[in-house]
């Protein structure tokens, strides 16, 4: 079940094509499409309880469902252009930034930016961002002071899943932890 659920966030992530589906301006699925357009496939198998199996036990929240089930998005983390609809807060005064140490020196010099997605991701505790650095290496952690880069002017968007999101960090707002 975890590599459907890999492709289905490939699918409502990024490349909603490769099974035949577009996604609405909001980033949302028409769940039957998505499910026949997988089995079309012939990689996996996969039906309505299955889909509600990996969505409701996904550990990062990264699905959600339309009140009727009918209908279903990514959270967050998307490459290409929908609104999925964030809803806009005022951050905690320190949030983390979990990445792979061959990445530092790019971040180091440039700050935080999105590279292929929309948004900086950003982690509400420590622990969290140790998790994420580590898909991608040996964890290495930046604090980011988004409680000062807010009261800067800048923006930033809480996921339904508890990811704080962010357009850029620029270095001046970055610790090394």
């Amino acid at each position: 079940m975890k590599k459907t659920s890999v492709f289905i966030s490939l699918i409502l992530r990024h490349k909603p094509e490769v099974i035949g589906i577009a996604l609405d301006a909001h980033g949302w699925a028409d769940v039957q499409e998505l499910i026949a357009g997988i089995n079309a496939t012939g990689k996996y198998r996969i039906d309505m309880p299955m889909l509600e199996e990996i969505v409701r036990t996904d550990n990062k929240q990264r699905y959600s469902f339309n009140e009727d089930k009918t209908k279903i998005r990514a959270n967050q983390g998307h490459s290409i252009q929908v609104d999925v609809e964030l809803k806009e807060a005022e951050p905690p005064e320190i949030l983390y930034h979990g990445t792979g140490e061959k990445y530092v020196e790019s971040i180091r010099s440039e700050g935080l930016k999105p590279k292929s997605r929309l948004y900086v991701h950003l982690s509400k505790d420590m622990e969290t961002a140790v998790n994420v650095g580590s898909r991608h290496g040996k964890p290495h952690i930046f604090k980011v002071h988004t409680g000062e880069m807010f009261r800067q002017g800048y923006r930033f968007w809480l996921s339904e899943n508890g990811v704080w999101l962010t357009k850029a960090v620029p270095i001046e707002y970055l610790e090394e932890t």
